[in-house]
């Protein structure tokens, strides 16, 4: 014993072997919390749900959640959330899932909406309108349907049909501040700044004043007016100062105008208010580039490599120098 305690390499005494313990107790306490619902009464929905969770891999999914159509404890709740962890790798099987919550419970919206997705990724298109049909029966003046309508229409690049769900989704919420938002960006991206313009004023009093006139600012700038969105947006960074987004779009204004630089020092304030983000020096780099001020440029890029070492690659992706 003494021989082999002393040859080379070879480690012993009581610290390391106390360490040695501690990493199998805890390895081992690792496993147990992995394995401990496998021993536990497998009738429970919960149970199949909790561990589907724990796996992204599909044929596992299933083999836990399938069952569960022809589980009578099995809530519509259940079944809904077993279809929705399966609509990505097992559309089919999660339709299944979807139609027997339906059967328990066929008054539900969710149900409707989540039936709607799965056949959208079918590429059922009938049923999509089937399933949106009738959550807006069972629910007229729930506006989810028309905003899933909006999502599945800008999905496949059908503006103008995402445009006309938010339209419909705007008109019965009653002005709905976040609805708001996003149907007025969608005017502004198809072109439409005064109708956005009005659905922005629409929202005064039920959006901050400073990201009220953001949104407002991002029109005018879209529409080539960047005198007006510059002074906008400086008026949205003095009403609150730590508005990251507030100084983001004023940088991005101010260079279209060809100030470049009150544009740097814009988006640098944005930089400095969150420097956990690329966002603004990227942005940044990429309008000095275009603006030829390339020893900026590369100062700037310097910097982002220098905080964001990891990223190195994505910021010389985005901010390609001559």
């Amino acid at each position: 014993m003494s021989e082999l305690t002393n040859e080379p390499g070879v480690r012993n005494g009581p610290r390391w072997s106390q360490g040695l313990r501690g990493v199998l107790w805890v390895s081992a306490g690792a496993l147990a919390i992995h394995l401990i619902p496998l021993f536990l009464p497998r009738n429970m929905p919960e149970q199949e749900l909790a561990i589907a969770r724990a796996t992204d891999d599909t044929e596992s999914r299933l083999r836990f959640l399938v069952p569960l159509k022809h589980n009578d404890k099995a809530t519509a709740a259940d079944l809904r959330t077993a279809a929705d962890l399966l609509k990505e790798g097992a559309p089919a099987e999660a339709h299944d899932l979807a139609l027997e919550a339906e059967r328990r419970d066929p008054n539900a919206v969710e149900t409707q909406l989540l039936l709607a997705s799965i056949c959208d990724r079918e590429r059922m298109t009938r049923c999509v309108e089937q399933s949106l049909a009738k959550a807006q029966k069972l629910a007229p003046t729930d506006a989810r349907a028309e905003l899933l309508r909006a999502d599945l229409s800008e999905e496949k690049g059908d503006v103008e049909g995402a445009m006309e769900a938010l339209s419909r989704a705007y008109t019965q919420t009653s002005g709905d501040p976040l609805v708001g938002v996003r149907y007025g960006r969608m005017l502004s991206r198809l072109g439409r700044p005064e109708e956005a313009l009005k659905v922005f004023t629409s929202l005064e009093g039920k959006v901050p004043p400073a990201r009220l006139l953001v949104e407002q600012g991002l029109v005018l700038t879209k529409d080539g007016r960047s005198r007006e969105a510059v002074s906008l947006l400086q008026q949205a960074v003095q009403k609150d100062p730590k508005l990251v987004e507030g100084h983001f779009q004023l940088g991005v204004a101010w260079f279209q105008l060809g100030n470049e630089n009150a544009g740097e020092e814009a988006l640098r304030q944005a930089d400095r208010l969150d420097v956990s983000d690329t966002r603004a020096l990227a942005t940044l780099c990429m309008l000095q580039v275009r603006a030829g001020r390339l020893e900026g440029a590369r100062r700037t890029r310097t910097d982002l490599e220098r905080r964001f070492p990891q990223r190195m690659d994505a910021i010389r992706e985005q901010c390609r120098l001559p």
